[in-house]
């Protein structure tokens, strides 16, 4: 059961920030995962500020450098079906459509995606959660299959969210709108670790908002997304790799790599980056890239099958984009 709620629909933007100001209140945009936490009791409301009538945020425009700009009301099948997305940036195309299930995808928002809560079932469930303000966390000892290799401690989430590594593999940069005005920052920095913010996964300021997505143009450069997942239809990664890449001639000029699904938030491995810059992109330079992304990580005693899923997923991917 829902608990019950009153409901405001500002016009715009700024007249939900104003409506987010009052305690009580959340954000409710397309709400796949809002009324799930409301119904399972993860938080409650006292009100709910809908942004349907809102009609800034729900479009998909070209930047005049050949990005592009993404309004975070549009819906993430929107995302997988644009023409634009699917021919400068392939890899978020296919990252848009492998969320959830078709009718999620069509009622969830890029906004809702990147700011969604975890989905680990001691957070959801009825127990004394770290993050719910107990005093530790259930996964260390508990059953911990899904949960973090990387950056875990003192919580072991991980994050939910297929479009943020992809974005962050494209440098992309967010815009929030709050009580003190806008603020611009990449989306790599607007995710935060448990050490850094042990109650939330980003740094949106009360009554803040994302508004928008922008992808700066990456001439010359492919990109990927491959998703591992239990079941080949609806269901959140095990884990994933993201892959922005830059060749010049036989040799590999830039890469960005980010794991999904592994990590409290998405994982960028600068490590696996630099194996890469510079040389050939062969069989050897994709085999120590690989060795190299599970370097450093911690996995619990019940997700060990991750750090050898990783490194094949890692080779896999980048076997697809020679």
């Amino acid at each position: 059961m829902l608990p019950p709620f009153t409901y405001v629909r500002p016009d715009d933007f700024a007249g939900a920030v104003r409506e987010l100001g009052r305690p009580g209140t959340r954000l409710h945009a397309g709400g796949t995962d809002l009324l799930g936490c409301l119904r399972d009791g993860v938080f409650t409301a006292e009100r709910l500020v809908s942004l349907r009538r809102v009609t800034a945020g729900r479009e998909i425009g070209a930047l005049p450098d050949g990005g592009l700009r993404l309004g975070a009301l549009v819906p993430v099948a929107a995302i997988a079906a644009s023409p634009l997305v699917r021919e400068r940036f392939p890899g978020l195309a296919r990252a848009a459509a492998d969320v959830a299930s078709p009718q999620l995808r069509n009622q969830g928002t890029l906004g809702g995606n990147l700011c969604q809560r975890p989905r680990c079932w001691y957070f959801r469930g009825e127990f004394p959660c770290l993050k719910k303000g107990g005093d530790h966390c259930s996964a260390l000892d508990g059953e911990n299959r899904y949960h973090a290799i990387f950056g875990g401690g003192p919580c072991f989430i991980v994050h939910p969210s297929d479009l943020a590594p992809m974005l962050v593999a494209l440098a992309a940069t967010v815009r929030l709108l709050g009580p003190d005005g806008e603020r611009r920052l990449p989306l790599a920095e607007f995710f935060q670790l448990p050490s850094e913010n042990l109650a939330g996964e980003n740094c949106l300021g009360p009554a803040e908002i994302v508004v928008e997505v922008e992808i700066p143009a990456h001439p010359g450069w492919r990109s990927s997304y491959r998703k591992v997942r239990e079941r080949g239809s609806w269901d959140f990664a095990l884990a994933s790799v993201a892959l922005a890449l830059r060749r010049e001639g036989e040799r590999v000029a830039a890469a960005r790599v980010v794991l999904g699904g592994v990590a409290p938030a998405p994982w960028r491995l600068p490590a696996v980056e630099a194996i890469l810059t510079g040389r050939p992109f062969a069989a050897e330079a994709i085999r120590d890239a690989a060795a190299a992304a599970v370097a450093g990580a911690e996995p619990l005693a019940g997700n060990g099958y991750k750090v050898a899923l990783v490194r094949g997923v890692i080779e896999e991917s980048l076997l697809a984009l020679r």
